[in-house]
């Protein structure tokens, strides 16, 4: 039996490997030509956005700084810090074209940031909540954004140009919890917003002040600000993430129960749900008309296909296990092993990208009709990226 000495050295060996290897920044690990993973350190990532070219990316390590870090060669190499949320980091949007950055947090604050000399400039938004920030959406056309909170409402924000300030209008009824999850509607005009409520809604988000008068819609045709388009009720738990189809006649979400749904407004507004077998789904996107990918706790993609109401299938697991051998341990892993489990082996890795709960999906390459690569941010401290197979 080991000294209590030895066991302290050999523990404190342990300990000091595990920092000296953890603080170093990790190249890219290429699995296969598929998918590819980029560590950002050990802390948990909650959200991320891209720039236009998707030669920057912006991460929150589960604190509240957001990180900008560029492309060059195989590495990313952090170019700037967002430091002005004073609490945890919920959201972070990234409109392509202005190449603004919104971001929202636990402090009930939301900023609209902007590169001036170089530099990121951040503008205080007038979002009037006293609850946290939960998510944030820049709209398709890139002239206002939603914000969701525990406050049970919706802040749509706008820019006033005669005050030169970042307004909010609010949508409360009928929330009767924290809004989790937000997506927009091509038409720049509806919104959809997944609730604690059990409940999925369709809201019209139209700004007279901003905006022309839209057109009809298979979602209805009155779309007075605020007015209530479709409400689900009792959608089997927390609605984690929602998507609209390509065209916005479809919309799905995802909630705790492990199921998957859709709701057709093209055919009568028919729901088709599935309940699938996996842990609890937490994000959900639409890669093309009729395949629908979705992650969360079972820490992989799987992918889906609707073709209509009653038509929703499950395809396969987007994820190929990887081959493990005892002669692949790091020197890391053989010394914590041997200290906690007095054994060389290691049988917690899972045999898939991501080592932890897969928090959020989002577009890298092609149009929202046909992806060609999506990105994956995890608790793990990893973006993955997925080539999708049409």
């Amino acid at each position: 039996m080991k000294s209590q000495q030895e066991t302290s050295a050999l523990r404190a060996a342990s300990d000091s490997l595990f920092y000296s290897v953890s603080s170093t920044f990790q190249p890219s690990l290429l699995l296969c030509s598929d998918m590819s993973l980029y560590s950002f350190g050990i802390e948990p990532l909650s959200c991320h956005a891209w720039n236009k070219d998707r030669t920057q990316i912006a991460v929150s390590p589960n604190n509240n700084v957001v990180n900008i870090y560029e492309k060059k060669g195989k590495d990313w190499m952090k170019i700037h810090e967002l430091t002005e949320h004073s609490g945890r980091i919920t959201g972070v949007d990234w409109a392509p074209e202005s190449n603004r950055i919104v971001t929202c947090a636990s402090d009930r604050n939301a900023y609209v940031w902007s590169l001036k000399d170089g530099v990121w400039k951040p503008t205080l938004v007038l979002v009037r909540i006293n609850r946290a920030a939960t998510c944030v959406k820049w709209s398709p056309l890139e002239n206002k954004f939603a914000l969701g909170s525990g406050a049970r409402l919706i802040s749509v924000c706008y820019f006033e140009k005669e005050n030169d300030w970042w307004l909010s209008k609010h949508i409360k009824k009928p929330m009767c919890s924290t809004v989790l999850s937000l997506d927009w509607h091509p038409n720049n005009i509806l919104l959809a917003a997944g609730s604690a409520d059990l409940h999925c809604r369709v809201f019209s988000a139209y700004i007279k002040d901003i905006e022309e008068k839209p057109g009809p819609t298979p979602w209805g045709s009155k779309m007075p600000f605020g007015e209530v388009m479709l409400e689900l009720k009792d959608c089997g738990g927390w609605v984690h993430g929602v998507s609209f189809s390509p065209s916005g006649d479809q919309l799905a979400w995802v909630a705790h129960n492990s199921s998957i749904s859709v709701v057709d407004a093209a055919q009568g507004k028919e729901v088709t749900q599935l309940t699938t077998d996996h842990l609890p789904l937490l994000s959900v996107l639409f890669v093309s008309p009729t395949e629908i990918v979705a992650a969360g706790h079972n820490c992989c993609p799987y992918q889906f296909t609707y073709k209509g109401p009653g038509a929703l299938e499950f395809v396969k697991k987007l994820d190929i296990p990887k081959q493990t051998s005892k002669g692949s341990m790091s020197a890391m892993q053989h010394f914590r092993n041997l200290d906690k489990k007095a054994t060389e082996e290691d049988s917690n890795e899972l045999n898939t990208l991501h080592q932890n709960s897969i928090m959020q999906l989002c577009i890298v390459s092609g149009e929202k009709g046909k992806v060609e690569k999506f990105s994956s941010v995890s608790l793990d401290g990893a973006v993955g990226i997925w080539t999708f197979k049409h």
